[in-house]
């Protein structure tokens, strides 16, 4: 018997994005996803023709890898 409790998927609006990524401009978020092959920043979700979302989970997984990778740089090579 399959279980029918899916998991809700929460999405972030773009002023949510920023502040998680440190009070960054709309323009920058939008050049990281413009960039996301170098960036490795998650795609938008357009839910409608007026209505862009982020998945809330890769912009935790996002933020989360960033800040282990800066910890993993040498001390000065930030």
């Amino acid at each position: 018997m399959q279980s029918n409790t899916a998991t809700p998927t929460t999405f972030y609006r773009l002023p949510k994005v920023r502040e998680i990524c440190g009070g960054v401009s709309a323009s920058t978020v939008w050049a990281w996803v413009k960039d996301a092959d170098k960036t490795n920043f998650p795609r938008p979700v357009k839910l409608s023709a007026n209505c862009t979302v982020f998945s809330a989970e890769e912009i935790e997984q996002w933020a989360q890898a960033r800040i282990a990778a800066s910890r993993a740089q040498p001390a000065g090579k930030a």
